[in-house]
Formats: structure tokens, sequence, C-alpha cells
């Protein structure tokens, strides 16, 4: 039998294809997607669909991945919620009709980083939704039980002030869809070195950046600098908890955050642009031992001025993705109601609009948008 997906084939070339609908196997579980988020703005390049889509395959292989021995035209997708079809024989503790959501990484399990728990580390590591196994953009997709993350059904009882019972589906569908860009933040956050009475940076505004500030609100920093250009996602950085937000175009970036904080600088700076200019003045915004977290992926090689981080014992430290555990702190995070992503979804669109209202949509309106869902089987 037949189903419909999205899939990658090159460059500007994504299409809605008939494909097999996958089999459940043990350790295996059926999940028919819900609502997949669009991993993608022109802001900030931590992401990967936009990416691939306007530069051709980086992430996604051309030739077979090590692990899944797929590659282009693959199923796009890797952001996602969905709910139980079907389970593997071998599974007992899962359950047709839950509500999931979906962790994408792939990884051998074998190599030292997986040995160390560093399954984002994996020599060999890709994505569901991006390096084969299916993915959300399709209307039923198998993962392996590891990959599977239950929603929880005890959510806070407000969402925002308002009654829990008017939102409800919102919670239980669209919003854990957000986990695996949160969740991202939230690594980037435990990698860091960062504690209580921190000062902090985050440069970006896109998704990552936005949920990055989220996740410092949660952990109760207090002084949260956000940096960024557009007036549509300065706008979204106060509403998520950024104190203090900059315009590097008009202001001094390391002038303006020495004054906040005291005339010291910050104490962890999190890059979320991966923007050479913005790179190089933030550096100079840390104070001395401060710590700059780069989240963002560069697309070419970055210079790094040695000289700003040796004479002011400045750290600079890289972060991938998430760890286990992460997907299941954001997830509770939402149910408890202390984290409150939903604003970020400003768009939700159909199967067959992922294109038109949903690639297009980040490039050509990017200042409008934080993060598109697309609802497959709401």
């Amino acid at each position: 039998m037949m189903m419909k997906a999205v899939r990658f084939h090159g460059k500007g070339d994504i299409r809605l294809d008939d494909v097999e609908i996958p089999t459940c196997g043990k350790g295996q579980v059926k999940v028919k997607p819900a609502y997949v988020g669009i991993c993608g703005s022109v802001h900030a390049l931590t992401t990967a669909d936009l990416h691939e889509y306007l530069g051709g395959a980086n992430i996604m292989p051309t030739t077979p991945h090590p692990i899944t021995k797929e590659k282009i035209p693959l199923t796009l997708g890797h952001e996602f919620s969905g709910v139980i079809e079907e389970v593997g024989d071998d599974i007992t503790d899962l359950q047709i009709g839950q509500r999931v959501s979906v962790q994408p990484i792939i990884y051998d399990g074998t190599c030292g980083a997986c040995r160390d728990g560093l399954i984002n580390c994996c020599d060999n590591n890709g994505f569901i939704g991006l390096s084969g196994w299916g993915g959300g953009l399709s209307e039923h997709v198998v993962v392996p039980r590891a990959a599977i993350y239950e929603i929880p059904d005890s959510v806070s009882i407000k969402i925002g002030g308002e009654p829990f019972s008017s939102r409800r589906m919102l919670l239980l569908t669209r919003v854990p869809a957000l986990a695996e860009p949160i969740s991202v933040a939230w690594h980037s956050i435990d990698i860091s070195p960062l504690k209580k009475g921190d000062k902090t940076l985050v440069l970006g505004g896109g998704p990552i950046g936005l949920a990055v500030i989220q996740c410092l609100r949660v952990r109760g920093v207090e002084t949260i600098i956000a940096s960024e250009v557009s007036a549509r996602r300065k706008e979204f950085a106060k509403q998520f908890g950024a104190h203090h937000v900059i315009d590097p175009t008009q202001e001094d970036i390391v002038a303006r955050v020495r004054e906040i904080c005291g005339g010291v600088g910050v104490d962890v700076a999190f890059d979320a642009a991966g923007v050479q200019a913005g790179l190089n003045q933030a550096l100079k915004a840390v104070r001395a031992q401060g710590t700059m977290v780069n989240i963002a992926i560069w697309e070419k090689p970055v210079q790094l001025q040695m000289n700003d981080i040796v004479f002011r014992e400045r750290k600079y430290i890289g972060t991938t993705t998430f760890v286990a555990g992460d997907f299941r702190k954001v997830l509770d995070a939402i149910a408890s109601g202390s984290l409150q992503p939903e604003a970020m979804i400003t768009r939700v669109i159909k199967m067959d609009e992922v294109e038109e209202k949903g690639f297009k949509a980040l490039i050509e309106e990017k200042d409008k948008h934080v993060k598109i869902l697309v609802e497959i089987s709401p």
C-alpha cells in the first residue's frame, strides 16, 4: 500500500510523492504524524531543512548512510509529534493511541561517543527525516522504541493565564512538535558553565535563539540580552523573556553589553546566528574567563581571533543537538507550564503547501515567521 510523503530530491526540489507504507517490526513503533515543524531560518545557520533546500544536500546523504543505508531522495521532517498506530511484538510499555514526540537522532550505539552516552556525537550519526528511516512529513513513519517520548497527560491547568481546557489539543499535538528545536537550546545551556546569577547574551532571534531565551528564563536567569536585526524578531525576543534587546546595526554590542553588565561583560554568550561579524563583537562582549557557546552550523570556515580568547582567558565551546533525556526535560517543562513556547508557531499549513507556504515563506517572509508547522493528522 502507498502513502503520501514530502521528499527532498535535491537543491530547490521537494516533492509530494507516493511511497510505500512502512511496516512495523520488533523494537519499532509506527507513528501517524500529527504536526511537523519545518527546520529553517535564514537568520540562523542552526537549521537543516531550509539550508538543504537552498544549498543542496549537505547533511542529507548522497551516498548510502552508514546506518540507514539510504540516500536522497528522502522523506523530510525531523521535528514532529504524532499518535502511536502500532508497536512491535516485543514492546509492552506503549499503547496504541498514545500521543508522542519523536527524538530523531540516529546513532550506532557502538562508537566511543555512544558508549559515553553522547548519542549526539556519534561517529555515524544521522536524523530521522534527514538521513533515512522516513520522516514526519509523511502519513506514517516507523521509528525505534528509543526515539519515542510520551507526551504527559497531566499538563498545567492554565497556559498563559487561560483555562487549559480551551487549549488542550494545542498542547497535546502542536506544541510537542517544538520539542526538538527547544531540546537543542536546552542542551546548549546544560553544556555551558552557566550558574545562578550569571548574565547572558544570545546572538540571533530565529527559532533556536528564541528557544535559548525561553530556556534561560525557565532556568531563572535574570539578565538575558538578545542581539537581533529584524524588528519582528526583536519583539519576539522581548515576548519570550529577553530583558534587553540590541540591534547590532544600530548599537555597539560590546559597549552596550558592558554597560548593562557593570563594565565587565556577560558570563555566557550563545551564538545561534552564525555570522562572522557578530561572533567577532560578541566574543569581546564576554567577560574575562567567560564562555562563548556555539550552536550555529557554519556553512563556510570561520575566523576565530585567538588573542581575544587567550588574553582574557575566555572559553569557546561547541554544542550539537541534544542527548538522551533532554526531550523528557523539555516535555516536562511544557507540561508543567514553566515553558510556554506556543507563540513560536506563526503558521500552520497542509502537506501540499509545504513548498509554497512553508519553505518559500521562510525565505521570502523571513521576518514574519518563527516556526511553521505542517498539519499531517490533527
